[in-house]
């Protein structure tokens, strides 16, 4: 019995022996680990970061409008006689589009002009009657304001005649009639549609913090849903104040369309140049970690990693440009950052810097 209890008594005090050994090890060992000297070195990517040439531009969506577009009506009622344009054709300023039927409105004009004659003799007449005294001044006046009634019922009369013949009122492409010789139509009835694509409006909206850059006559750039083609336009006009549902600026550019290649209603992705800075610096999108007031990126420093609080602006499909935090040297880590700490020592393995021009 007393030689079980003497070897369970070796026995405890092996094992605290050896716990006070690791203690006092481990004691001695804190520093070393503090200063890094057992932590591995982790392996990660990295680039120095140099100054580019940066073309700061907006990507926005809009929308392709015609210069000009109405809805051909008639202003007066009646029978359509006869329609003077082919459907899809292109039309001058001035040119006879159709006429309704004026028959009637001749006969009233007729009518009131012969009137309107009679009118102006018998105000001749009275005229010399009163230089004779014959007649009273009041006599006189009211011959002449028959005369002035008749010539203002016949110019009345002379303007509905005018209606009854429709001209284009500028210059464009008619599209399809909705009407037939014969008709009988209102000034509710729409007839067709003129439009005018010599020039196309884009008419788009930026995000209100970019109001201050933009101005008229600014050049822009798009292209097409249908095309790859990129063509040009200048802004001509922009509205006064943000709209406060989207807080965007609406503006509206026009293109010349010539070659009748851009078609309105069309999508248009519009590339708007804001600035260009010649020292950029710019950052892979993969160096960058998402924190709750910003981002954050880690750079290599005497051979640690360093947590650097950064402003980013711009981002290009690869990039993002840095506002504030980094300068032109700094070593941006790129890879293997997600495992890193303040201090972490690193195995660097560095690749080539950005040197191009960046485009948005």
């Amino acid at each position: 019995m007393k030689y079980r209890y003497i070897i369970f008594t070796l026995i405890g005090l092996g094992l605290v022996a050896l716990i006070v050994y690791r203690v006092f090890e481990n004691k001695s060992n804190a520093p070393n680990k503090q200063a890094g000297g057992d932590t591995p070195a982790v392996k990660v990517a990295g680039m120095v970061l140099q100054p580019v040439v940066f073309e700061d531009n907006l990507s926005l969506s809009g929308t392709l409008e015609a210069n000009e577009t109405i809805e051909i009506r008639s202003e007066i009622s009646g029978m359509v006689e006869n329609i003077n344009f082919n459907e899809g054709s292109k039309v001058s300023k001035g040119q006879v589009l159709f006429k309704v039927n004026d028959l009637e409105l001749r006969a009233q004009l007729a009518k009131v002009q012969t009137a309107q004659k009679l009118a102006a003799e018998n105000a001749r007449r009275a005229k010399l009657l009163l230089e004779k005294e014959a007649i009273s001044q009041e006599e006189y006046d009211m011959s002449e304001a028959n005369l002035q009634s008749a010539s203002a019922e016949s110019q009345l009369i002379a303007a509905q005649l005018a209606k009854a013949t429709v001209r284009a009122p500028f210059s464009g492409i008619i599209g399809l009639r909705y009407i037939s010789q014969g008709t009988y139509i209102t000034p509710a009835t729409p007839v067709a549609r003129l439009v005018n694509t010599d020039k196309l409006k884009i008419t788009f909206s930026i995000p209100e913090k970019y109001s201050s850059q933009v101005g008229v006559d600014d050049q822009l750039t798009f292209t097409t849903s249908n095309s790859t083609e990129e063509y040009s336009a200048t802004i001509y006009a922009i509205e006064p104040e943000v709209a406060v549902s989207t807080r965007t600026l609406k503006m509206r550019a026009i293109a010349d369309n010539k070659e009748g290649k851009l078609i309105p209603g069309t999508f248009a992705n519009v590339l708007l140049p804001l600035a260009t800075v010649n020292d950029a610096l710019m950052v892979p999108t993969e160096a960058l970690i998402p924190i709750q007031n910003g981002k954050k990126v880690y750079i290599s420093e005497n051979g640690k990693a360093k947590e650097v609080i950064v402003e980013t602006g711009a981002r290009t499909a690869s990039a993002i440009r840095v506002i504030s935090g980094l300068k032109a040297g700094d070593t941006i880590l790129t890879s293997g950052i997600m495992v890193l700490r303040d201090g972490t020592p690193l195995n660097l393995d560095l690749r080539k810097p950005l040197v191009n021009t960046q485009k948005l």
